[in-house]
């Protein structure tokens, strides 16, 4: 097969794949429409919970199916008055029944690929060991789930409780793992089981025995399959070999202080591998607040052959960065830190394309785009692949209901102008999010070295403002460029981020995506201060009002508030310190320490409570299409 016609292949497995997820996408339109009959899914993933269905939960499980988010769900059994521990076993019914579900989908995936011969046998045979491997990644999760985020974390913030005081306690224990150097690591490939009273710390390998021996029986399975064959295209088949062999090696070690060290030769294997076809492994760690236990990803992404590597947004934040850099560091002081990340920044791979096959973790949602690796002495070496998943992204947004909650807030003369950009100007949508998520995956890069998060994360609160300075760089890159190529999407720009920032109030009670609801406090902040929004306490009215002399006001505060935050990164202080000049945490959750934005944030979220699951049907699709 000549590469072309392997290409060519690669686009018809995408094209299915974007097939597949559009009659996925279809359960929105049928409950939309009220076309109950069309929805048996839901009215068995109903009676698997042992629920009665109504309106609101209807809603809540075909988000959970399509878009594979629980906290809608949540919110409806909070409504339903549901305990705590109730829901906990619901949400975990839910996950198994998505799992299955999604498990026949990839199922599916492989057998068009075998039925139509596409591809070729290395590749096909790549397919099916990240399937296999999957399968057993997704039966671990449940109990990664039961152990470390509804015991042991309960446990250690009802006994500490305080985040600081959890922090305190682990640390004084030698209770996190060993990094490079001898360093305690920023994350975590191990999870804390009861010893009398206190805890130690256990490999995956142990504490998970029966489930890792699965995933490594796998892998074996995978690797040796792959050895009896030859990849004719890329010529990358000891590549593969090699990471698989990677990852047997470090789900296989019990030390703790060694897991750190295989997991960065994982990495380091797999920043070699440069096809089109790349395998996700466990990367991220959002789900655990403390120890950062890296949360069990597993997934093939596929890079669209009709989107070209080379991407402008690099360079646009380069310029940006070395001009905040030469602002705030005069004296040269930090250029070690602003060298290191320079370095990474130029190293970086970017793949354009959409999920093909995903297990785990990711069935309680997707990330829409993706830098990684999160190990800084790896990254140091070999840079960092960022992925970008805007086809999936667009064709989810399209498809969403239009909810109450959106047209009661926004207002719909704000929602009109939204929707017809959504849905009328895909070329420019690609833009905007070329600006906002693939620069906000560059800004990751920023401002960092080896030890910048473990410093930074003594309160447990680096990742609260590590997702604000992400976006942010994108966004004043955005600002700043002398360049005008994209000026004119500057109000869709700003219509994103207003969306986005309102948006994640919503999530206000959902742990594992904290970073991104105390971003969307920080956004507000400037939103609000630069009088784009104006929040009506008394009338509960929102208006918006982005005139050109706001949106001047807007863009200097980010510039201004960017700089004190890349400033804070480079003298590696505590994150909290900087989060608390915007949010400050009352009981269990970070609010706006501006008494009128706090008030609107509060309303929305009684709102979203209230009605965030009623659809809107004084307008439709049929108005944009």
């Amino acid at each position: 097969m000549t590469q072309e016609n392997f290409t060519n292949d690669i686009q018809k497995v995408y094209d299915y794949i974007t097939n597949k997820k559009a009659n996925i996408n279809k359960l929105y339109e049928y409950l939309e429409t009220k076309q109950y009959d069309k929805l048996t899914i839901i009215d068995d993933f109903t009676k698997q919970l042992n629920l009665t269905l109504t309106d609101d939960l209807r809603v809540a499980l075909v988000g959970r199916v399509v878009s594979l988010r629980d906290d809608s769900l949540v919110q409806v059994l909070k409504k339903m008055d549901k305990s705590d521990d109730e829901i906990i076993v619901l949400v975990e019914i839910a996950y198994k029944f998505v799992r299955d579900y999604w498990t026949a989908y990839h199922q599916d995936t492989i057998e068009f690929i075998e039925k139509e011969q596409l591809l070729t046998t290395f590749y096909e045979a790549v397919f099916k060991g990240v399937y296999n491997v999957g399968i057993a990644m997704s039966l671990w999760q449940s109990s990664w789930t039961k152990k470390i985020i509804n015991t042991v974390n309960k446990d250690l913030i009802g006994t500490h409780k305080t985040d600081e005081k959890v922090m305190e306690y682990l640390e004084k224990n030698n209770l996190f793992d060993i990094g490079h150097d001898e360093q305690t690591a920023d994350r975590s490939y191990s999870i804390l089981v009861k010893d009398g009273k206190n805890y130690k710390n256990k490999a995956y390998k142990e504490a998970f025995k029966t489930e890792v021996d699965a995933v490594i029986d796998a892998l074996e399975d995978f690797s040796d399959n792959l050895i009896d064959l030859e990849d004719d295209i890329y010529n990358q088949k000891w590549e593969f070999v090699h990471y698989i062999q990677a990852l047997i090696t470090a789900f296989s070690e019990k030390r703790t202080n060694r897991l750190v060290h295989y997991w960065a030769e994982v990495d380091r294997a797999w920043m070699k591998i440069t096809t089109p076809i790349q395998i996700g492994h466990p990367l991220e760690y959002y789900e655990d607040h403390y120890r950062k236990a890296v949360a069990l990803e597993w997934d093939i992404r596929l890079t669209n052959p009709q989107y070209q590597k080379e991407n402008i947004r690099a360079s646009k934040l380069e310029t940006m960065f070395k001009t905040i850099h030469n602002d705030i560091d005069k004296d040269g002081s930090k250029k070690d830190i602003y060298d290191f990340s320079l370095k990474s920044l130029k190293k970086v791979q970017l793949y354009l394309g959409r999920p093909a096959l995903f297990f785990g973790a990711e069935f309680n949602g997707l990330f829409s785009a993706q830098v990684v690796p999160n190990d800084e002495k790896v990254s140091a070496e070999f840079g960092k692949k960022i992925f970008a998943f805007s086809d999936e992204i667009l064709q989810g947004q399209r498809a969403k209901p239009f909810l109450k909650l959106s047209t009661e807030i926004l207002g719909q003369e704000f929602l009109t102008k939204d929707r017809n950009f959504l849905f009328k100007n895909s070329t420019d949508w690609h833009k905007v999010y070329d600006i906002t998520t693939i620069g906000h995956e560059f800004g990751h890069i920023l401002w960092c070295d080896e030890n910048t998060e473990m410093i930074m994360n003594q309160s447990a609160n680096f990742k609260n403002i590590e997702e604000f300075k992400a976006t942010t760089g994108g966004l004043v890159s955005f600002f700043t460029d002398i360049n005008d190529d994209e000026k004119y999407l500057e109000e869709y720009v700003i219509n994103d981020t207003i969306k986005r920032a309102i948006g994640l109030i919503g999530w206000m009670e959902v742990d594992e995506v904290q970073p991104y609801y105390c971003e969307g406090l920080i956004h507000l902040t400037g939103l609000f201060l630069s009088d784009i929004l104006v929040w009506d306490s008394d009338t509960k009215q929102l208006t918006i009002n982005n005139n050109d002399k706001n949106i001047a006001k807007l863009k200097e505060w980010y510039i201004q508030t960017y700089s004190s935050l890349a400033s804070h990164y480079l003298n590696k202080k505590d994150a909290l310190v900087w989060l608390n000049l915007y949010a400050t945490k009352e009981n269990k959750y970070f609010l706006p320490n501006n008494e009128n934005i706090k008030d609107f944030a509060l309303y929305y979220f009684d709102r979203y409570k209230a009605i965030g699951q009623e659809l809107d049907t004084t307008d439709n699709k049929n108005n944009y299409l």
